[in-house]
């Protein structure tokens, strides 16, 4: 997820920084999950739009078809992984109808997620586009990349499949290679175009796989082969329902694709709780299959992940963020003069990983190259440098950005032989550094973060 740019004004004294749209995740238990049933109990309020129907463990696809037919609801998707579909409802006798069919469990209103980007070298929105890309001579090495560890001979994502499960990706993009490869293997919940409109999936995939060339920037696992599932549209916004649909689409072809598909990238999200939607039985379908699920923590640092849907998701890796550069105090006289590379960002949703429940920040990594307070003590962050949709490269900010800086060390894990989702997250988890010690009080905030002590993720 992708954090607003914009100044934020921080008082000397405690404060809990203002909301910023969310998304990210987390992985746990050393046995396979079970499909967990979304929670029971009253929760629709409305009976016409957009809603995800269950059925009986067992319908068919066919059957479920049938009954949305005999209903008269409109089927927008039909999911193969759990026992049920998204559809539109165009009146209450059709809801009503629904209710009535012996078949149906529930009737779940289908919830928005967004993804949020922000433009600007300086980190409060206001800048220009900057760094290397399109018709520049010599690559960048961006901050972030450097503070997780840089690809190397026989670590650089080599045969590893990653889905980069967001607004698109720009397929005219030359540092992205890899992508216009896996053109015709690609799925868009809008269409049959996954060309990015918006920009956010391209920025997200350039951090993973950015080629290492001579333009542009380079990606923490660059000889991995982005697969662009595109379930947000051109404004960063889409829905439950979409993303289910985007990772129905992931286990149909995980395993037919050249390289198969063993990561999934999601900058996305919303505020929930763990049950709230079937989701989480198509996160906990992948899970099952050995595919690791990394997913933005959230960008509302008011919030524990346990808030935050998917990162509540026990399947997942929930990834929070921290800064890779040493920021500024331009004057403000409440903190101190430099702020410190590492340091937790000022947006990040937190929360401790839980090693009993499995929720929780898994690991942290930089969402943002660093933050700046002025002398009026507005903090303010310098984005992440990648890939710019239609050309170049741009600045953006978020746990959207320290995301991708994870699943591409996923993928160089899966190069180097690791697998299993447990296995993998305990290694991440293991391999980390400053753990214990990674920033636990934010020096613009005054607040403390309890999720960065689960250390900054590196790469083997």
């Amino acid at each position: 997820m992708t954090h607003p740019a914009k100044e934020f004004r921080v008082p000397p004294s405690f404060v809990t920084l203002a909301l910023f749209s969310m998304f990210s995740l987390v992985v746990w238990s050393a046995s396979a999950q079970v499909q967990t049933a979304p929670e029971p109990g009253p929760r629709v309020a409305r009976t016409s739009g957009n809603f995800i129907v269950t059925f009986q463990p067992g319908t068919s696809q066919a059957d479920r078809a049938a009954s949305v037919r005999r209903a008269g609801a409109v089927l927008r998707f039909n999911y193969s992984i759990v026992d049920a579909v998204a559809l539109t409802i165009p009146n209450t006798n059709v809801f009503v109808a629904l209710q009535r069919d012996p078949s149906v469990l529930e009737i779940i209103p289908d919830r928005p997620v967004h993804a949020f980007q922000s433009r600007g070298g300086n980190g409060n929105g206001k800048g220009p586009p900057s760094g290397g890309g399109g018709g520049t001579s010599s690559q960048i090495t961006p901050a972030g990349v450097q503070r997780v560890g840089l690809s190397k001979a026989g670590s650089d994502g080599t045969g590893i499949g990653v889905a980069i499960v967001d607004t698109g990706i720009d397929f005219a993009q030359t540092d992205l290679a890899p992508a216009q490869n896996a053109l015709g293997t690609a799925f868009s919940a809008f269409g049959s175009s996954c060309q990015d409109d918006n920009g956010h999936g391209t920025h997200v995939t350039g951090i993973v796989a950015a080629l290492y060339n001579t333009i542009g920037v380079v990606g923490v696992a660059p000889n991995a082969t982005p697969y662009c599932v595109k379930v947000l549209d051109s404004t960063g916004s889409g829905s439950d329902s979409d993303v289910m649909a985007g990772l129905d689409w992931v286990a149909a072809h995980a395993a037919s694709v050249t390289p198969p598909i063993r990561v999934v990238s999601v900058s996305l999200g919303r505020t929930g709780t763990l049950n709230d939607s079937p989701l989480r039985a198509s996160v906990q379908a992948l899970y099952n299959s050995g595919i690791v699920v990394v997913v933005a923590a959230g960008n509302d640092s008011s919030k524990v992940v346990s808030q935050m849907v998917p990162a509540t998701y026990p399947e997942v890796l929930a990834v929070a963020s921290t800064t890779a550069l040493t920021g500024s105090n331009a004057g403000c006289r409440s903190y101190q003069s430099l702020i410190p590379a590492d340091t937790a960002s000022y947006f990040t949703t937190d929360g401790a990983f839980n090693t009993t429940t499995g929720i929780g920040v898994t690991i942290s990594a930089p969402g943002a190259d660093q933050e700046n307070v002025s002398k009026a003590c507005f903090a303010s962050s310098v984005g992440i440098l990648s890939l710019k949709l239609g050309g170049g490269t741009t600045r953006m900010s978020g746990t959207s950005m320290a995301t991708p800086h994870v699943s591409g060390i996923v993928a160089r894990l899966m190069q180097a032989g690791y697998s299993g989702v447990e296995n993998i997250r305990s290694t991440v988890r293991a391999t980390a550094s400053r753990i214990g010690v990674a920033p636990l009080n934010s020096p613009t905030t005054s607040y403390t973060f309890d999720g960065e002590r689960e250390g900054i993720a590196q790469a083997p």
